[in-house]
């Protein structure tokens, strides 16, 4: 053991060779190693996450039982977003309804269904009458109808309004403004009434293959990691949740489907995906400038106009005065320098917000990424044994800043294409994990594909040199006349990752301080996510390369992590040595938006599961 651990040493930090006494081999010897190696080698270690060091290879694993439980289900589900509970209850609705066993297990990260989920939201109802047609009966928590429309054009001081003729996306004649994590809970109470075998807490962090490649089911994360990587005395591994097929409904840019596109190249015909961060406070405010049911929408200020993005201001209708605000900026942007959180705080103090907020008081922040690259860069959707599902391949509806009908109806999709399948009387299936292709031709065939075809080239159209006034006349033309049958479809301008300009090239943005009553710093703000992580384990923000963030994100483009992320969880401070700088991860800040996996420009992070439960606790976000 001496041996091995100074070989493991040596090698990873370029140490000279030590002499180890056997009797002094211990873990807690490695560790103070560990740590005087951190602070003599040039690029400080960051990451000590296993999927980047593996444990086979750390003598300090030697020994532990890594032995994994498992279970098996007919249907496994990863991910209780509106995708995932639609699957799991139509299953359990196809199952009753013919009289037949089923079992469905759904796993989710978050510590209770709906804890994780944020969205805007204004609500397009119509998958969830599909699939609960009682749903008001059930008391279902939509509670807003939409009584008033407003559209405007921002300028720094003015406000030009914008008519929303019929048939245009942004109209929401009919919808519901809701806060989307209490119909998110109010799913899983429904799902959980049919049957469905609800998992929250457990984070889905590894697939697992059969021997002929298909999918077999996924692996829960193991928890008692220290944070230098060790084994803590209370390890545990997680457990294996084996499956027929398995459905990955994890949100936008779920982890696992970046891995299964890999795997199976299913972006092999498709556009790159682009993707948007969006940003949302939720607000108490003066009765008497409170109008339930109320949603405006804007463009323009503060962001110029190249950079895509928009507000929103809903006013709900839930026995107070609340407010839902928001701020969109797609991560196609060009200057290093911008930062979203704090053109959101920005955004609040035009004239035309801020009296609304004035006297008013914030009671929760958080940030989620949302997909943009329409139809167009939907991957392909079924591979042995699995199905991409909602919004991790991405069926939002970008004009009318809506995914989650779409997302619901997919979800729907999958399980009637599945359950024929699975309840035949012999499984008709060449791999040992179901293939299910019918799901993506019933997909193309429904009014999903319909609806995002339709505006498949709005959000590609703002590449042009008028940028936002360019796609607003390409949307009149082409959208509202001929309803988006126009014989082409245009393409995106590549990855949101190689969007960037070097710093040097650009212009930093010169941003007002909070005032602390319409706009606010970023901590401040993180500490209303009701974020948590258990902190004595790996940073789930692993660094593929530790020396990338230094040598190439700062040396070129002024370190644009501090500013992309909306929860303050990078930062460069200088070096102990007060010779340099070094990248620190506050992974305890998280909360689990995606857009530095998305956006960095290096493609060097890659963000995996913490331990399940960690992340924000939204409120009915």
């Amino acid at each position: 053991k001496a041996v091995k651990l100074e070989q493991y040493f040596c090698s990873r930090y370029h140490q000279p060779k030590l002499k180890i006494k056997t009797e002094h081999a211990t873990p807690q010897l490695y560790t103070a190693l560990h740590r005087r190696a951190c602070s003599t080698v040039s690029t400080p270690r960051i990451t000590t996450h296993y999927t980047i060091h593996p444990r086979d290879k750390d003598p300090r694993w030697e020994g532990v039982e890594m032995e994994r439980f498992a279970d098996e289900a007919d249907v496994v589900i990863v991910g209780g977003g509106p995708a995932g509970l639609a699957a799991a209850i139509r299953l359990k609705q196809l199952a009753n309804k013919h009289e037949k066993e089923l079992r469905v297990c759904l796993v989710e990260k978050a510590p209770q269904i709906g804890a994780h989920t944020l969205s805007g939201a204004c609500l397009e109802p119509s998958a969830l009458t599909e699939l609960i047609p009682d749903w008001k009966e059930r008391g279902a928590p939509l509670n807003t109808p939409v009584t008033e429309d407003v559209f405007s054009i921002l300028t720094e001081k003015y406000r030009i309004p914008v008519p929303i003729l019929p048939g245009l996306p942004m109209q929401n004649h009919g919808n519901y403004i809701v806060r989307m994590g209490n119909l998110v809970r109010w799913l899983g109470e429904q799902a959980e009434e049919l049957g469905v075998e609800l998992y929250p807490g457990y984070a889905a962090a590894e697939v697992l293959f059969h021997e002929d490649g298909s999918v077999k089911g996924i692996a829960t994360n193991d928890v008692g990691i220290a944070k230098d990587g060790s084994p803590k005395d209370i390890f545990e591994r997680g457990m294996e949740l084996h499956a027929k097929v398995t459905l990955f409904g994890e949100g936008c840019h779920g982890h696992l489907a970046k891995q299964l596109y890999n795997k199976f190249n299913l972006r092999e015909n498709c556009e790159p995906q682009t993707y948007a961060i969006g940003l949302k406070e939720l607000w108490m405010i003066d009765e008497k400038k409170w109008r339930p049911g109320r949603v405006e929408h804007s463009v323009g200020w503060p962001l110029d106009r190249n950079t895509y993005g928009g507000s929103f201001l809903y006013h709900l209708n839930e026995g107070e005065p609340l407010v839902a605000l928001g701020f969109v900026v797609g991560l196609d942007y060009t200057n290093p320098y911008l930062s979203p959180f704090r053109e959101f705080q920005r955004w609040k103090h035009h004239p035309f917000v801020a009296p609304t907020l004035e006297g008013g008081q914030r009671i929760a922040y958080g940030a989620r990424a949302l997909n943009e690259g329409g139809c167009q860069s939907i991957p392909k959707l079924t591979f042995p044994g699995g199905l991409l599902i909602g919004c991790s391949p991405g069926f939002m509806n970008v004009p009318k800043i809506k995914g989650t009908h779409t997302a619901m109806k997919s979800g729907m999709l999958a399980a009637e294409a599945i359950f024929p399948k699975l309840t035949a009387e012999t499984l008709d299936s060449e791999t040992a994990g179901l293939h299910v292709p019918e799901y993506a031709e019933n997909l193309k065939n429904s009014w999903v594909w319909k609806e995002l075809y339709a505006v498949r080239n709005i959000r590609p159209s703002f590449h042009n040199y008028f940028g936002l006034y360019g796609g607003m006349i390409y949307t009149g033309i082409f959208y509202w006349i001929f309803r988006g049958k126009e014989p082409w479809t245009l393409k995106h301008c590549g990855t949101d990752a190689n969007q960037l300009k070097p710093a040097k090239e650009c212009t930093p943005i010169e941003y007002p301080k909070p005032d602390g009553k319409i706009s606010f710093d970023l901590l401040s703000s993180v500490a209303l996510s009701g974020t948590n992580h258990e902190g004595d384990q790996p940073p789930h923000l692993t660094l593929k390369d530790d020396s990338i963030p230094v040598a190439r994100n700062l040396g070129i483009y002024d370190g644009p992590e501090q500013r992309f992320c909306p929860a303050g969880v990078y930062e460069y401070v200088p070096l102990d040595t007060g010779n340099g700088m070094r990248l620190q991860i506050n992974a305890q800040n998280c909360v689990h938006c995606k857009t530095c996996d998305i956006k960095d420009p290096s493609q060097n992070i890659n963000w995996v599961v913490p331990e399940g439960g960690g992340g924000p606790a939204y409120n009915g976000m």
